[in-house]
């Protein structure tokens, strides 16, 4: 192995923004890139590699965990982690190496970046993830493997993983459902896709909030839906508007818990006037609770689906937001009468997740490691929540005014009258910092300007000085333009 310890640590940074894990994975994939490492190279053994470069070992296993899913690592259990022998099958030609900071484009959506980012959205924190236990169910998983599940999968999903997330749903969000209404799809985009092919044609109308998700309103128009711009205010989705400006809608796509961008949460005389729209014109609304498992205020909002009464709501969840990305599992719950439509659907289009990620999922969740995961979580996101918030406004004054919000992974932080968002965050990604400019997410034009942030990765005070002092210098960059 041609890659020196002496190497890895010179080039370590521990003053710099980006984690240790990160440049840690930068490194190897630089090294293989190059080929100082070789396809079959041994590479150090994560408590070794931690000891010798004075890391902590959780910080070593994420780099490991994204070079390994990423097929630039394969481990062998006793015989330790190597360079992987398929080097040459992905994408054709070996990989690159990692892009520079300054290559995170305008077109970069939220969440979607392979190498994760300071302040990227949508994504949990990758470093309080409890990597032991997930190994040990996933390697549980694969033991026990019997011949029920060796054949052909459930188009539906891994029906012990559609029990616990029924009753996951009970309790937690108020929604009373059976496992036959419940169908796991490969993202939330799956989700969407099965939505689409089951009730949906090209042509049809849909109301979509102004402000919305830009993936699923991408996905949506990709699919021939007429999307209609709705304005959200401080009660969310404005219904009355949407009544005007698109009559003939036949669904809706909303994220009534909390936001998806501005975080506020739609309004009781609004869910109820949703409701009784949908009913009489016969219309579905699409519910995406992306993240309401965090709220550090009061008691959660119960989910939209709870208050219907006559089954128009279409309930969408997902594991990215709480576990990590990587499983691309998310779930969706159906009106009981629409369960043999959806499952005729199902069946054409074969998309659920890996059956050996839902066996370890739905474990995670019987044993308890959910319960307690979200418990933890809400903590540490609270603090470190508080933690980038306090910084901006000590270090940005009355240059940006962050919105309060009880909830949620990421921060909205206005900026003032007459200031473009754009150029701001260009010059911040262009600083190694993921962040969405606001005006990016609406469908029309917009005199609205801030910066989103996620938060869930701001390990503490000192690391969120350092992304504040760069997004300070990305501000004099754009003025001194």
């Amino acid at each position: 192995m041609d890659l020196t310890l002496l190497e890895l640590d010179r080039k370590l940074d521990r003053n710099r923004a980006e984690p240790i894990y990160l440049q840690l994975y930068r490194r190897y994939r630089e090294a293989i890139a190059a080929g100082r490492l070789q396809p079959g190279d041994r590479v150090p053994s994560v408590r070794s590699l931690a000891s010798e470069l004075n890391l902590a070992r959780g910080t070593v296993e994420l780099a490991y965990q994204m070079l390994t899913s990423e097929g630039y690592l394969l481990a062998r259990g006793p015989a330790g982690t190597v360079v992987s022998q398929g080097l040459e099958n992905l994408g054709g030609a070996r990989p690159k190496a990692a892009r520079k900071p300054a290559a995170l484009t305008l077109s970069m959506a939220p969440g979607m970046s392979a190498t994760p980012h300071p302040l990227q959205m949508g994504l949990p924190a990758l470093d309080a993830f409890p990597h032991k236990s997930w190994a040990r169910l996933a390697g549980r998983a694969a033991r026990t493997l019997d011949t029920s599940v060796l054949g052909y999968p459930d188009p539906a999903g891994y029906e012990p993983l559609r029990r616990e997330i029924a009753t996951y749903l009970g309790i937690s969000r108020g929604i009373a459902c059976t496992a036959e209404q419940v169908f796991v799809a490969s993202g939330y985009r799956g989700a969407l896709h099965l939505i689409c092919h089951a009730l949906l044609r090209p042509g049809d109308a849909g109301w979509f909030e102004e402000p919305g998700y830009p993936i699923a309103r991408r996905y949506l128009e990709h699919m021939g839906m007429r999307l209609k711009p709705v304005p959200v205010d401080d009660e969310g989705l404005n219904v009355g508007a949407g009544v005007r400006r698109a009559h003939d809608a036949r669904f809706a796509v909303l994220t009534p818990t909390h936001q998806s961008p501005l975080g506020v949460a739609l309004s009781l005389p609004r869910r109820l006037e949703l409701l009784q729209w949908a009913s009489r014109e016969q219309a579905w609304i699409v519910e995406d609770d992306y993240d309401s498992e965090f709220r550090y205020h009061g008691r959660p909002l119960p989910a939209l689906k709870s208050l219907d009464r006559d089954g128009r709501v279409l309930y969408t969840g997902t594991f990215s937001k709480v576990l990590f990305p990587g499983l691309r599992l998310a779930y969706l719950v159906v009106p009981e009468r629409e369960i043999e439509r959806f499952q005729s659907i199902a069946q054409q289009l074969a998309g659920a997740c890996p059956i050996l990620q839902q066996r370890t999922v739905a474990e995670f969740i019987a044993q308890g490691h959910f319960a307690r995961h979200l418990r933890k979580m809400r903590a540490l996101y609270a603090a470190r929540r508080e933690c980038l918030v306090d910084t901006l406004t000590d270090m940005f004054g009355s240059r940006l005014h962050v919105q309060p919000q009880a909830g949620g992974i990421h921060v909205a932080a206005y900026l003032n009258a007459g200031q473009d968002d754009k150029p701001i965050a260009a010059a911040a990604r262009a600083r190694g910092l993921a962040i969405e400019p606001l005006s990016s997410w609406y469908m029309t034009r917009t005199s609205r300007s801030g910066l989103l942030m996620g938060f869930t990765n701001v390990v503490d005070a000192r690391h969120a000085q350092r992304l504040a002092s760069t997004l300070k210098q990305a501000f004099d960059d754009v003025a001194g333009g």
